[in-house]
């Protein structure tokens, strides 16, 4: 595959106009393919949907988009599909990305996930949203045959009061080479003045500081072999209808114990500060994961009975929606940015004896 940079450059050499009607390296299928990876909540299907409209409607390319994803809630993961083509190809397929141009990762956490990169082409660009520093990313075996971004989208969504989608789509914008900045905002602007007009002004500065704040860590070093030539992961039922069980028995029961939600969170986690707690249990009627821990103890006053003390937070079960934030009347729980180690350190296991 031809060098993405050095395409793009011809293709801008060749003026704006060509900069609108052509891709700048595409696959055997004729199609440039972007998939967006991560969990719901942080609106991978809308910034997917956005750059799809981009191209057909401001550039006139040939472009369709879908998502995949399990169950419809905040925290499950999320797989949206950017496929573009020039003019003159036709796209008559609506499969999955398997092997994509791009990928850009919305939670550095999916980073853990086992053949998340797998398909990724060489030559091709990375884009992880994330405040840690390239070299503690190492671990993650990231590809050495791409070009690797970086961009704390987080930090931005919260500064600009945004969310994590509109400076994705920024860093999506530059890192392409192809997709006209200008169009990307004002499809945006147009989105959101139908019908959230006073968030235009906050999403388009998003989107922008997306785009000038995106840093190329790594280019692709020659000789490596790139994820392109692994087979792509592709998720399997656990029994099919030749190898269930004789009578649908289920021999392998889900237990919630044994599930680790620190994925699903959006960058945010509530904080206990115990001083300030009255342990009215508020937060615990408005939990949906049960992940507040409480413990009997002896009332001081009264050596022969006993009251219920909130301990702490067990993060293993926090999906970080904030509901006993909300509910607080004291100020005992917060909602702070979550630091790498945070949830480890100030965790207050619900089952000590059980290792999740």
């Amino acid at each position: 595959m031809a060098d993405m940079a050095a395409a793009t450059d011809a293709i801008k050499a060749e003026g704006p106009q060509a900069m609108k009607r052509r891709l700048p390296v595409v696959d055997e299928l004729g199609f440039y393919e972007i998939r967006l990876d991560s969990i719901g909540g942080l609106g991978a299907h809308l910034a997917g949907q956005l750059l799809g409209t981009v191209g057909v409607l401001k550039m006139g390319l040939n472009a369709s988009h879908f998502s995949s994803y399990g169950s419809e809630k905040t925290g499950s993961p999320i797989k949206s599909f950017v496929r573009y083509a020039n003019p003159e190809q036709q796209i008559r397929t609506s499969s999955p990305v398997e092997r994509p141009h791009m990928v850009a990762v919305f939670h550095d956490a999916l980073l853990k996930v086992k053949g998340g990169l797998t398909g990724l082409r060489s030559q091709g660009i990375l884009i992880i949203n994330t405040a840690k520093s390239f070299s503690d990313l190492k671990a993650f075996d990231l590809p050495e045959d791409c070009f690797i971004y970086l961009l704390d989208a987080l930090a931005i969504a919260v500064a600009e009061k945004s969310r994590v989608n509109t400076a994705m789509m920024g860093a999506v914008t530059k890192a392409s080479g192809f997709l006209d900045p200008d169009a990307v905002v004002g499809t945006l602007s147009e989105m959101f003045a139908k019908k959230h007009p006073a968030a235009v002004e906050y999403n388009t500065r998003a989107n922008w500081r997306g785009f000038k704040e995106l840093r190329l860590e790594a280019e692709p070093k020659p000789g490596f072999r790139g994820r392109g030539d692994e087979k792509p992961s592709r998720p399997n039922p656990l029994y099919g209808y030749l190898t269930a069980p004789i009578g649908g028995c289920v021999v392998s029961a889900g237990s919630s114990i044994m599930v680790n939600t620190n994925a699903s969170r959006q960058g945010f986690l509530p904080v206990y500060h115990s001083e300030e707690c009255v342990h009215c249990g508020l937060c615990d009627l408005v939990c949906p994961d049960r992940c507040l821990v409480w413990k009997e103890e002896a009332a001081p006053e009264d050596a022969g009975r006993l009251r219920v003390r909130l301990q702490g937070i067990d993060y293993n079960y926090c999906k970080g929606c904030m509901r006993c934030v909300d509910s607080c009347p004291t100020g005992a729980l917060t909602k702070e940015r979550e630091e790498e180690g945070f949830a480890d350190t100030h965790r207050f296991p619900a089952f000590p004896d059980i290792r999740p």
